[in-house]
């Protein structure tokens, strides 16, 4: 019997849920992808429902092979990789979860996060799990569900109810639910707890117990690479899931960052600069450190990250909540039909400033506003929000790094947004590069599931499919640039402290 030729990819995003099946250079054979709801309880509020995206992700397996006219036998694997930090908990009996997932732009801890800070400073974790105190990772997540679910507690504590990712809720379900399901997390997802340590890979007592989280709920702790289980509960039943990566890490693996110095941007609903660091793990400058891969039995590699909540979801919220544009990618002609941003500047701090701020209480706001600024302008404001923000957290990457990054790997849905990628490549003073293959975090899925089951044999098979689509280089003068980047920095340190100190309510 031949050897399979094709390899799949769950691709489980902040807005949507993607499966693609790829050949064994990496194109795309057949894919399907469906939305799910965005739920917004209270201000600062996010939430998803697990089991509309558990349902999403059955169907769009289903879909994307029947498009493919395969057979099982020809699928070697599939990879999982996933937003992470949404903390899903669920009973292990019913498989129900016990609430929405708390997404991880949601902003409901941050009274614990203030409450943790005051005692030993916001990044008194560090040192063990390479983050800093806030609402952005699981630990406080999972807690609050513990403390404001009815029973929760005592169900966790019973051995009742289990605790993930999204990776390890699909991974338990998709490989048959109650009584069969495995529950375990990849090494890289379990980084974003901020209940591991970086040093050991495994859990910590010590962090649990701060946190008050029983040590039964947690997930096995697994490499990126590995036959974990098999599907069940769909038309592939019988095929290994062999590769977990989470998204960022995924997208860094899929443009084939394999050694230290290589870096990464994923343009989405968030931006995420990553540079591999190898066995290096520490940051000085506001950067998270964490897990890049682990394949199987080697060593881990580890990244440093700039995390940046809001931009992708920038363009969504002006499209919905403004109508600023009927359609996303009418953005770019809008942008484009003013010469420049006519002094308007958008700091989109909607869930505080991730990195290298890491301010809970800015918020967003707009400034420069004259009676010549047209929606044009502020079209043009929402797209170099994000390239300055990524300016700024290339410029602490390359302080902790101690080395200059002379171009930049970019993919993500918004990297086909010409005018953000040249305004990139003159605030970056740069070249920003666009891979030929753009669905670059379903890729790195995909290639850690191939290494797991022989699919490929090597990094370096991996690395022969990765091409350049596009360049940019930079074409603005230093001025100009040095006067942008100085009136972002001003508008930047306006939205800072915008929250008093009133206690803010968590329903």
């Amino acid at each position: 019997m031949p050897e399979p030729g094709y390899i799949g990819a769950l691709d489980q995003g902040t807005t949507s849920t993607r499966f693609l099946i790829l050949d064994r250079d990496g194109q795309i054979v057949a894919s399907a992808q469906q939305e799910h709801a965005q739920i917004y309880p209270e201000p600062g509020w996010v939430e998803h429902d697990a089991r509309e995206i558990l349902e999403r992700a059955r169907a769009v397996i289903d879909q994307a092979f029947s498009r493919s006219g395969l057979n099982v036998r020809q699928i070697a694997a599939i990879g999982m990789t996933n937003q992470r930090e949404t903390t899903v908990v669920w009973n292990r009996h019913t498989g129900a979860p016990i609430m929405n997932a708390i997404v991880w732009q949601d902003t409901r801890t941050a009274d614990a996060v203030a409450r943790y800070a005051a005692l030993e400073g916001q990044d008194r974790l560090r040192a063990r799990t390479g983050l800093p105190l806030s609402t952005y990772f699981s630990a406080l997540k999972l807690q609050w569900m513990l403390d404001h679910v009815e029973g929760a507690r005592a169900g966790a504590e019973r051995g009742d109810l289990l605790f993930g990712n999204m990776d390890a809720f699909l991974l338990w379900h998709l490989t048959g639910g109650p009584g069969t399901g495995v529950h375990a997390t990849d090494v890289t997802n379990a980084s974003r707890t901020q209940l591991m340590r970086l040093d050991t890979l495994e859990w910590d007592p010590e962090l649990l117990a701060l946190f008050g989280i029983p040590s039964g709920m947690l997930p096995a702790i697994r490499s990126s690479s590995e036959v974990y289980g098999e599907l069940t509960t769909t038309a592939l039943a019988g095929v290994p899931i062999a590769g977990i990566l989470g998204d960022q890490q995924a997208a860094l693996v899929g443009q084939t960052c394999f050694h230290p110095g290589a870096a990464k941007n994923t343009y989405g609903t968030g931006c995420f600069l990553l540079m591999n660091t190898g066995e290096a793990r520490v940051s000085r400058h506001g950067l998270l450190t964490t897990v890049a891969y682990r394949f199987g039995k080697q060593p881990a590699c580890y990244a440093l990250e700039g995390s940046i909540a809001i931009t992708g979801a920038l363009v969504q919220w002006m499209r919905d909540n403004l109508g600023l544009v009927e359609r996303s990618d009418q953005i770019e002609a809008l942008a484009g039909s003013v010469t420049d941003n006519g002094g308007v500047y958008f700091v989109p701090a909607f869930s505080g400033l991730y990195a290298p701020y890491w301010k809970e209480s800015a918020r967003g706001l707009i400034v420069g506003l004259t009676r010549f600024t047209t929606k044009a302008h502020l079209a043009r404001a929402v797209l170099e929000a994000t390239a300055f923000q990524t300016r700024d957290v290339l410029e602490a990457m390359e302080q902790d790094a101690g080395c200059a990054l002379p171009r930049l790997r970019t993919d993500g849905g918004m990297v086909g947004n010409d005018l953000l990628m040249q305004f990139q490549a003159d605030i970056l003073q740069r070249e920003v590069l666009r891979p030929a293959m753009r669905e670059t975090t379903a890729l790195g899925a995909a290639y850690a599931a191939g290494l797991a089951t022989g699919f490929y044999r090597s990094l370096e098979d991996m690395t022969a499919n990765w091409r350049i689509d596009k360049i940019w280089t930079p074409a603005m003068s230093a001025a100009d640039r040095d006067r942008l980047c100085r009136n972002w920095k001003k508008a930047v340190e306006r939205s800072f402290d915008w929250l008093d100190d009133e206690p803010r309510s968590n329903g």
